[in-house]
């Protein structure tokens, strides 16, 4: 049985490829990001709408897209919409999956943010003049912002990670460049250690901005 021989040239060759792989997923994750904070706070004021018919609905979207494996959700966008008629790329097609997939998460985490948020602030904004939607802006969210901005950055992150899945369909990412150089010159280890490398610093980097923030949140004035 004969050693395995570590090859630096061959991280040298597939860096700038590999490079280019990560800031495709910074991009995509960023815009998955975005998207999916917007979706997960528009769903959990929904949830706490008077209508009944609302929440439930809300409610079940939460549990499927919880309680189902992302990869899953990525197939069937791809490979199961185009029966129904909708065709997408697999850009857009691993793009809606993960905005779908992570806004169930900030849903929740949105839900119980408002829900922490104590009654007598309502009754406090009303008695103040201040209609629905002011003490929801001004009152209401700037406070549950700050109860589950932890919880929030923890799905981030998850969702960074997540994005290697969207390999399978075709996008091109880190994870589908990787496979790709090994594939054609057989240096697993080299390439796909690379790759977790790469994968560290976004996520080191993320988690930094992640906390600057929350430190400059908690310092704001309420």
């Amino acid at each position: 049985m004969t050693a395995y021989g570590f090859e630096w040239a061959a991280i040298a060759r597939g860096l700038p490829y590999l490079l280019e792989g990560a800031g495709l997923t910074v991009m995509i994750s960023s815009v998955a990001m975005v998207l999916a904070l917007v979706l997960g706070l528009a769903l959990a004021a929904i949830s706490q709408a008077p209508g009944p018919v609302a929440r439930r609905l809300v409610a079940a979207y939460v549990e499927v897209f919880r309680n189902t494996p992302l990869l899953i959700q990525i197939f069937i966008v791809y490979f199961g919409l185009p029966q129904l008629g909708v065709k997408l790329s697999p850009f857009l097609s691993g793009l809606a999956a993960l905005v779908l997939y992570a806004a169930a998460y900030n849903t929740e985490i949105f839900r119980a943010g408002l829900e922490a948020v104590p009654h007598g602030q309502f009754e406090a904004a009303r008695s103040a003049g201040l209609g629905e939607l002011q003490i929801l802006r001004y009152v209401i969210m700037p406070q549950a912002v700050r109860i589950c901005f932890p919880a929030l950055g923890n799905n981030l992150v998850s969702l960074v990670k997540n994005s290697s899945l969207v390999s399978t369909i075709g996008m091109v990412e880190l994870m589908f460049v990787a496979n790709d150089i090994s594939f054609n010159n057989f240096r697993t280890f080299e390439i796909y250690g690379t790759a977790a490398v790469m994968y560290v610093v976004i996520v080191l980097a993320l988690t930094r901005l992640l906390r600057a923030a929350e430190g400059r949140l908690l310092r704001a004035p309420a």
